[in-house]
């Protein structure tokens, strides 16, 4: 049996295939691992637990059905559904983990991370960041409408993608810098993280640092047993 690690799926109700593959891929997974881990965006955009459209349903439907079979499921929150709450959660039986996460499976001792505080470079990001987890922000954003929340999050979008257009792409990936400060600090010899969309291993000074795909073409996932780590994917 293995450990299984994602991130960025990206969900939506406007990507039904994606979605059923999700649930594919979930199934199976509850035939061949004992651990899930989801390292955030889930969802392309989560707005909150009071979503109850036939969407939301289906995917809580998945992740329910798994830990019912016994799956140990845990979930890090993204810069996509950093929504996600304790409802969500009861929902579905997944654990919702902190934003740095510390694993120790077969031996091998990991940081989880979604990876978008890795980004310390882009300073505007990390500001935006930084006032979206403030639980009073949180807290202000949920108390408005689901459907005004919806036509925010569009506006959001726009903005974002119009921003990311004037920005290096260097400062959109990972500081070399604090990928090395965190292993440090957390005295680790490997860092799983996803958010970039930049599949790959990289060696550093302290071990190696293990980076996700986005589920677009390819379903990309880390498996873990005896053998160590093994970044993989499956076409969708």
């Amino acid at each position: 049996m293995s450990i299984i690690f994602i991130s960025d799926i990206h969900l939506s109700s406007d990507k039904p295939h994606l979605t059923d593959f999700f649930k594919s891929f979930i199934g199976q997974c509850c035939e061949t691992a004992t651990h899930i881990y989801i390292l955030g965006d889930l969802f392309d955009l989560w707005l909150g637990d009071d979503d109850e459209s036939h969407f939301a349903r289906e995917v809580k439907a998945t992740l329910k059905k798994a830990t019912d079979k016994g799956i140990n499921l845990f979930f890090q929150k993204g810069n996509k559904d950093f929504t996600i709450g304790k409802k969500f959660a009861r929902q579905t039986n997944i654990q919702i983990l902190p934003d740095e996460y510390i694993v120790d499976h077969f031996g091998q001792r990991a940081l989880l991370m979604h990876g978008d505080s890795l980004c310390t470079d882009d300073i505007d990001y990390q500001k935006f960041r930084k006032k979206s987890r403030h639980p009073l922000y949180l807290w202000c954003l949920l108390k408005i409408p689901l459907n005004f929340r919806k036509k925010l999050a569009a506006k959001w979008r726009k903005d974002n993608f119009e921003a990311k257009l004037l920005k290096d792409e260097e400062i959109m990936d990972v500081s070399e810098s604090t990928v090395l400060e965190k292993m440090q600090i957390h005295d680790v010899e490997v860092l799983l993280h996803g958010h970039t969309h930049r599949p790959n291993i990289h060696k550093n000074s302290f071990g190696q640092r293990i980076v996700l795909g986005e589920w677009s073409e390819r379903a990309w996932y880390v498996s873990l047993d005896q053998s160590g780590f093994d970044l993989k994917f499956s076409p969708i």
